[in-house]
């Protein structure tokens, strides 16, 4: 089941949507504003997110930068389909560039909204089935990494470390942070086990453009050649 937030100041009109989404299999949360909006998202990361852009606490838009820019890479992908009256193109347009998935005006037909959602999905979760930076790519369907399409043969931590690199490049990451989300367990003082799978991934990423450099024993980054 899939679970959607709904963002919508009208209480008449958001219970008429959650009832809608819920009679076709969604589990829904729903709030009036952006400080009920941000409580459900402590606790839940959706499927995906109705939003309304006039909200009484705030803006609708950003409040989806913030989305977009969160340290959480998960939240930041979510897909967000904006339904609001504010439906003149230069709107649909501001939202869109924004970072919306897809745009509805009011008022609208509710099949409509639902193969729309429905269709949001479907590409967030093709979309989601890897992750890529550069000629680097690692499917999660099938647990491999690739280099232009090479599969690059690395041991399960290896290619777990591959995945936080890629989805913090550029950042220096502490060895006690690798440690901790890869081994599961904080990081004693011996940190070879860190030092030894970076040697062997760095090794492996010989050819795709990208290197891990140790930055004054602070950590390590992701970068460019």
């Amino acid at each position: 089941m899939k679970t959607l937030l709904c963002v919508e100041s009208q209480l008449d009109q958001l219970k008429m949507i959650r009832r809608f989404f819920s009679q076709h299999e969604f589990a829904v949360l729903s709030a009036q504003n952006l400080a009920q909006a941000r409580r459900h998202l402590v606790d839940t990361i959706p499927d995906g997110i109705v939003l309304e852009i006039a909200l009484p606490d705030g803006n609708g838009l950003d409040f989806m930068k913030e989305l977009r820019s969160a340290p959480n890479a998960s939240l930041a992908r979510v897909p967000i389909c904006i339904l609001t009256v504010k439906n003149k193109d230069a709107d649909i347009v501001l939202g869109l560039d924004a970072g919306a998935d897809d745009y509805l005006g009011k008022p609208f037909s509710y099949d409509v909204l639902l193969a729309r959602v429905r269709k949001m999905l479907t590409h967030a979760e093709r979309q989601t089935s890897e992750v890529t930076l550069g000629p680097i790519s690692i499917n999660f369907l099938s647990g491999q990494a690739y280099i232009e399409g090479i599969e690059m043969a690395l041991a399960q931590k290896e290619r777990a470390m591959l995945l936080l690199f890629i989805q913090h490049p550029e950042s220096n990451i502490t060895a006690a942070y690798l440690y901790e989300k890869i081994w599961g367990q904080g990081m004693s003082e011996d940190g070879s086990a860190v030092k030894n799978t970076v040697s062997r991934l760095r090794k492996k990423l010989v050819g795709s453009g990208f290197t891990i450099v140790n930055e004054r024993n602070e950590g390590y980054v992701l970068e460019r050649e």
